[in-house]
């Protein structure tokens, strides 16, 4: 088993470096990690990235210490922080960013002031880094993740091996299809159990994602034309963020920004959610996702975005390469799957149904299925 599990590292290793952002000679590259537990596959990458003419660095950066920090700061201690974020980017080529979950309420306790602050002041260097960067972002499998995911942990280790070392270059060719007519669309109907809304694409582009930034990956993503969106939008998956799980979160539109919102719980602090600024009432993203290894939800963004039948609907900040206006220190991709076993759904461009209960019907986009 350690020799099969050690090759698979390799392999996603290779992966990261040489595809996702392919390390050059004298590229600075910042590895950021969460445990020591990640250290088999960071030795991989050190190696590969030494290879290539890489320069590794690393930082561990431990969540608990890091949000007591955040927790207890003030305007002065975010400007240092905001300087520290805006040397990385001045002085790294390439980000990979290896999280590590061991406590998914370990942020609650961070004031929404505290959180608009930093997420405001760190926007111009966020920018840079996510749009002017080479970076990937991926998840080491945790005991956590195993238990959220309601499997043994040898076996969740097994999945997420599967589900990251897919192959990205035959994804890449699958998807042109959908790139292509998504590209000549304009009018977009998402239906579902409670959900029913419409907008507009119209000359928007559509990028695909098939792991140069996520890992694992498998979405082709657009932004609404921003204030088209009108209707009701019901997601059926656990969305995390800053600490507070929620469910069964519900969002209605008109003219483009969230008039209502609701969950299962935590409904004070979702609103203050899309309180953060303007531009969190407002749609940055809508994406359509078919990693065919990924088929069940299991609380984590990175994973359920990219769930085999799924769409997700992102309040906040839109991607630079996909520029829809909408600027806000918020990105949430929440997650709704149209699969049967979850309720079913169909989505229709221009009124011509093209996927139904998380299926492609048309016959150029069914390699995706």
């Amino acid at each position: 088993m350690g020799d099969i599990m050690d090759e698979r590292l390799k392999k996603l290793s290779s992966t990261i470096v040489n595809y996702s952002v392919d390390i050059k000679e004298n590229d600075r590259v910042l590895i950021q990690y969460e445990s020591d537990k990640c250290n088999p596959l960071i030795k991989c990458l050190i190696k590969d990235i030494y290879k290539n003419g890489g320069i590794p660095f690393v930082k561990l950066i431990d969540n608990e210490l890091n949000s007591l920090i955040i927790e207890n700061s003030n305007s002065k201690v975010i400007d240092e922080m905001v300087k520290m974020k805006k040397y990385e980017v001045d002085n790294f080529d390439v980000f990979i960013r290896i999280c590590y979950t061991e406590n998914e309420y370990e942020d609650n306790r961070i004031k929404s002031e505290i959180r608009k602050e930093l997420g405001s002041k760190s926007q111009d260097v966020d920018d840079i880094r996510i749009n002017e960067r080479r970076w990937v972002l991926l998840n080491y499998p945790s005991l956590i993740d195993a238990y959220k995911a309601h499997m043994k942990y040898d076996d969740f280790y097994d999945y997420s091996m599967d589900v990251m070392n897919v192959d990205y270059k035959s994804m890449m060719e699958n998807m042109k299809p959908l790139k292509e007519l998504m590209e000549k669309t304009d009018k977009v109907r998402i239906v579902g159990p409670n959900t029913d809304i419409t907008f507009s694409i119209k000359g928007m582009p559509a990028i695909p994602c098939c792991g140069t930034a996520n890992i694992p990956d498998g979405e082709l993503y657009t932004a609404p034309i921003k204030n088209t969106v009108n209707g009701i939008i019901t997601y059926n998956t656990p969305s995390p963020y800053n600490g507070n799980i929620f469910n069964n979160i519900s969002l209605e539109f008109k003219d483009g920004q969230i008039v209502n919102c609701s969950s299962s719980e935590n409904v004070e602090t979702l609103k203050e959610i899309f309180n953060t600024d303007d531009g969190a009432r407002y749609i940055g993203e809508f994406s359509l996702g078919f990693n065919p290894k990924i088929t069940f939800p299991m609380g984590d963004i990175l994973n359920d975005e990219k769930i085999m039948g799924s769409l997700h609907f992102t309040p906040g900040r839109c991607y630079e390469d996909c520029d829809n206006g909408n600027i806000s220190s918020i990105h949430w991709d929440l997650v709704l799957i149209q699969t049967k076993e979850y309720g079913g759904g169909e989505i229709y461009f221009d009124d011509v149904l093209i996927r139904k209960d998380g299926k492609f019907v048309l016959d150029e986009l069914k390699q995706l299925n």
